[in-house]
């Protein structure tokens, strides 16, 4: 980033650059330093650190300067949420945004000014779910404010408060009055702040007394919701398409700015689509009209928001086409009054008329009647004087002031719970005091301390303040979480513990003013809350295994994972709690797909967080992708809305979020390596199948064994020495599937069945077996031919070094079968072609340009070059191997004709006869032999080293157990002993494991060694 332009690299192809220009550009991430007041500050001369003040400077001060002139005047922000959209435009403790600094300094020339009367108004509203909720009203109108249109100042809000104001200090405190409000509507809304835009309008109107005109002002301070909600609305082929209406604002904010930057470089815009949305209804003028705008776009660095932050500079680029026509807004003040009062005469005219003339045009009366009142009001509230408004403002406001000296006063003498929100800026919003004596929190307003929210109950629990100590006590089958561990009888509370309430209402609890120290609460904040929870639970970021053991440092795209887990464990509590009040009977559960699976060369897969869903009744299962939870949890979020208003949630199956149509669920893997296929070795393979988490799920019986054409099963005989003697050959073998024991899947439920597939290397499509129903112990017994007709190095290179994994898929009732028939693949002679040239060219054709560039593609091709380096050493091998023994032979003659000279001297006379064809033979055979048993020596060790890895594997995915700590007096010591003996067994199993696998390795190592050893003094002793 410089003044004004934004390159950005991809993480993946660090050559592909994008850059974007923009009128202003500026770096906040780093670079900065804390001064003593806690302002952050650049930390020299050599860092591009821009500040608050420098942002307001070339932002907030032209946002100042439009309004002085009479222009209207918008400032929105867009990006994803983390981005730092909010903290720009309000700002954080010390460092204020863009927000709080425009209204102060907008009060400051005011004072100094004569012959000129100043008017300013402040409203404050959100807009979630295209409803519009006022954040200074105390009362909440069901399905929100109304929005409506007028001929001459377009789109209002019918209803919002507008609070007149003469100074900094009241709009500080309205806006702290919207903040509270606005937390409190998130939390029984079940709503938060990353999807729902805020919207700040402050009209400055500036009356010239002398010379009877006036010039008005509109300024909107537009926080908008995060961007990547967008994206994830898609749901990745969901049956319900995005139904929802939490992102239809911001989706037809870009509509309407892609077609007026369209209308920009003069193509031709049959319509812009100002309409579809409430956001785009108020902001019409200010996107395409009479205003002065300006956009910051934050982006963050991460390279985990690569596609994000490439999508939020192309919106900003579109935007930056657009082109406005702000005019000042100037006009005489009684001219303005008279003009109505004309049209208000010209429209009783026309009712005296109608009237007149006997018409009964009903509709037409109505309307004229309505413009009538509609004008009326206009006149009342222009004639209203400015002195009485502010007078009720003023009262209203001493009425909070005194609501906050009495907050401050209560602070100092009771302990209290303050509100922890995802959002920053709504954190530590509200204070619920715990007085002395007993008080009971819930849902009811009887209660002394009223809290609303997923999961909580009327009566939830009760608070008690005696002697200096404060205990809580969950009500029956109430959810209370303290410090990550759900409790269920009386818990002391200390400074600073956690409380969860319900799904998810957090607080953290402060103590007695003699408990308290300087610790900065910072820390406590909502991404503390989670993962103190998901470690409770068993989830940490070890279990992930975010630090690479190469390096030592963290590797970004499992942190990423870990990331979503922890923000998802909040939205899957609320779903869940939503499914138990609608009776949904469904349970959701966080996974992690891929956690301890690999790929078929062993490397491990990329890892994403999914969401398993079971319904509790009929033990249907179903696997949402994360994208297609949050898309359902939206929707999951309107009908839970509904039932909250008292409206009947009934829907059918076709739109009902809870529900799906029943599918197959992939249960696990298993890893067939292919090695002593390379050697045309028979593998017998019993091996465990292991779901995503690395948990055993079935044993699986397989035979991989290499065939003649016919399919005869070849002996030992038939085995080689090196894979490169098979180059060129035709290869034949059988995959023959046996059994499926202990199937986790059907011990569950008898009535499920299974299926297994598999995709050999380059087939277009995987083969799966016929599905087995209600058999624990499933007999497959299936086998396939194949056959590859010239062998390449490829696919030798394959067998040597890759796996076979196959599948094992969960059928249910009612789902559909995978298509288990062959009979496109299956040739005249009943085999299976694999290793087909056709194929791999078909393959090259498919690929994408840019995969071909991938970092992937690259590291393939380094690998491909390294596997042909080896062949080559090897090939040099094999010609040294054929020299040394040609000197070998060479040797030994010699050796021999010195010996029959030496004997010749001793007298010995000796007839040398040739070698008879029967000792030749038996000369050839034991060479035979030789390479049998030695092809025997490795079979034995490839079975051994099978056996080794299967323990290795036990090893890998073996996880110490989970504790919690409750040191609650004497229970709490048995507690942690019977954590100790818990601990204890873990680590003498582990022990016994670890001296098995090295018993094992160190066997089959010592074996492999004995056994070769054994072959050459044969070898030796035969040719003696």
């Amino acid at each position: 980033m410089n003044s004004s332009s934004t390159s950005i690299y991809d993480p993946k192809n660090p050559g592909h650059m994008k850059t974007f220009t923009f009128d202003l550009a500026y770096w906040s991430h780093s670079g900065f330093l804390k001064d003593k007041d806690g302002m952050l500050i650049s930390a020299g001369s050599n860092s591009r650190y821009a500040g608050q003040g420098e942002v307001f400077r070339d932002l907030g001060q032209g946002v100042l300067d439009n309004a002085w002139q009479g222009y209207n005047a918008t400032l929105l922000a867009y990006g994803q949420t983390g981005s730092g959209k909010s903290y720009s435009m309000i700002g954080y403790g010390a460092n204020r945004g863009i927000i709080p600094v425009v209204c102060e300094e907008l009060f400051k020339p005011i004072q100094n000014q004569k012959n000129k009367q100043y008017q300013v108004t402040f409203s404050m509203l959100e807009i979630y779910n295209e409803q519009v909720i006022d954040l200074l009203s105390q009362t909440k109108k069901p399905g929100g404010l109304k929005v409506r249109e007028d001929q001459q100042q377009g789109f209002y809000v019918d209803g919002l408060k507008r609070v007149a104001c003469d100074s900094y200090t009241q709009i500080e405190r309205l806006m702290e009055q919207g903040t509270k409000i606005r937390t409190t509507a998130s939390t029984s809304m079940n709503a938060t702040s990353s999807r729902s835009h805020m919207v700040i309008t402050i009209q400055f109107k500036q009356i010239f007394l002398d010379e009877d005109i006036t010039k008005q002002s509109v300024i909107n301070l537009v926080d908008l919701a995060g961007s990547e909600r967008q994206k994830s609305s898609g749901s990745e082929g969901d049956r319900l398409r995005e139904g929802t209406r939490v992102n239809l604002s911001l989706t037809t904010l870009g509509n309407v700015i892609s077609a007026l930057a369209e209308v920009a470089m003069r193509k031709k815009v049959l319509h812009i689509p100002y309409r579809d949305s409430v956001l785009t209804k108020l902001l019409q003028s200010a996107l395409g009209g009479n205003s002065r705008t300006i956009m910051i776009a934050a982006v963050s660095p991460a390279d985990i928001c690569y596609e994000e932050t490439l999508s939020t500079l192309r919106y900003a680029e579109r935007t930056k086409k657009i082109k406005n026509k702000a005019v000042i807004n100037a006009s005489p003040m009684e001219k303005h009054i008279m003009e109505l009062k004309a049209e208000n005469n010209k429209l009783l005219s026309r009712l005296t008329g109608l009237g007149n003339s006997g018409k009964t045009v009903a509709d037409e009366t109505k309307e004229l009647r309505c413009l009538l009142a509609e004008n009326e009001l206009r006149i009342r509230t222009i004639q209203l004087t400015w002195e009485y408004r502010l007078e009720e403002a003023q009262k209203e406001w001493e009425q909070q002031y005194a609501a906050v000296t009495q907050e401050r006063r209560m602070m100092e003498t009771f302990p209290y719970l303050l509100n922890i929100n995802e959002d920053p800026q709504l954190s530590g919003v509200l204070k619920h005091f715990i007085q002395d004596g007993s008080c009971d929190v819930g849902q009811s307003a009887s209660n002394a301390i009223t809290v609303k929210g997923l999961g909580i109950l009327d009566k939830h629990a009760t608070f008690t303040n005696t002697e200096g100590k404060v205990t809580i006590t969950p009500r029956e089958k109430c959810k209370v979480v303290v410090n990550g561990v759900p409790i269920t009888m009386k818990t002391k509370l200390q400074h600073l513990d956690r409380v969860i309430l319900g799904s998810n209402s957090a607080y953290l609890y402060v103590g007695f003013p003699a408990e308290r120290t300087n610790e900065d609460l910072i820390r406590y904040d909502y991404d503390f809350f989670q993962s103190e929870l998901a470690a409770a639970e068993g989830f940490s970021v070890d279990k992930f295994g975010v630090v690479n053991n190469k390096d030592g440092k963290p590797d970004p795209s499992v942190l990423a994972v870990f990331h979503d887990y922890i923000k998802l464990m909040p939205l899957v509590a609320e779903a869940n709690q939503m499914s138990e009040e609608l009776k949904k009977e469904l349970k959701l559960e966080l996974k992690v797909k891929n956690l301890a699976s690999s790929d078929s060369r062993g490397y491990d897969l990329q890892k994403e967080v999914i969401v398993k869903v079971t319904n509790k009744i009929t033990k249907q299962v179903w696997v949402w992708s994360k994208a297609k939870f949050v898309n359902r949890k939206f929707l999951m979020e309107e009908v839970y809305q509904h039932f909250l208003d008292g409206e009947d949630v009934y829907v059918g199956q076709d739109r009902d979020p809870f529900w799906d149509p029943v599918e197959v669920i992939h249960l696990g893997s298993a890893h067939i390596w292919l090695q002593s296929l390379a050697y045309c070795m028979k593998l017998e393979e019993q091996t465990e199948v292991l779901n995503s988490e690395g948990m055993e799920e079935a044993i699986l019986l397989i035979n991989i064994a290499p065939c003649s054409s016919d399919g005869r099963a070849f002996g030992e005989d038939n085995m080689v020495i090196d894979p490169l003697e098979l180059l060129g050959r035709r290869i034949d073998f059988r995959i023959h599937i046996l059994q499926c024991l202990g199937v986790k899947w059907l011990r569950e439920v008898t009535e499920r069945g299974i299926q297994i597939g598999y995709r050999f290397y380059d087939l277009p499509h995987t083969l799966y077996t016929k599905p087995v129903w209600k058999n624990m112990n499933a007999k497959i017994e299936e086998t396939v031919h194949f056959s590859a007709l010239n062998a390449s190095h490829e696919f030798l290179n394959y067998l040597q070094k890759n796996a076979l994994i196959v599948d094992l898929w969960g059928l249910q009732e009612g789902c559909a079968e995978l298509d288990y028939s062959l009979q496109d693949m299956v040739t005249n002679e009943g085999t299976i072609i694999v290793d087909n040239p056709k194929t791999e060219i078909a393959k090259n054709i498919g690929l994408d340009t840019t995969n071909q560039i991938s970092d992937l593609y690259l590291k393939l091709l380094k690998l491909e070059e390294e596997t042909e380096l080896l062949r080559d050493i090897n090939r040099a091998l094999r010609e040294e191997n054929i020299f040394l023994k040609d000197k070998l032979k060479k040797w030994e003659t010699g050796h021999h004709e010195s010996q029959c000279k030496t004997e010749t001297i001793r007298a010995i006379k000796t007839n040398k006869q040739p070698l008879s064809s029967k000792e030749a033979d038996q000369m050839c055979n034991h060479r035979t032999s030789y390479d049998a048993d030695f092809a025997k020596a490795l079979k034995v060790f490839y079975q051994n080293m099978n056996i080794v890895r299967g323990q290795f594997l036990k090893l890998k995915h073996s996880k110490p157990p989970v504790f919690q700590y409750i040191l609650i007096n004497f229970i709490g010591l048995l507690q942690e002993e019977d954590n100790l003996q818990m601990l204890h067994l873990f680590t003498e199993t582990q022990s016994h494991m670890l001296k098995d696998f090295g018993e094992q390795l160190e066997s089959s190592i010592c074996r492999l060694k004995n056994d070769v050893a054994l072959i050459v003094k044969k070898k030796r002793e035969s040719m003696a």
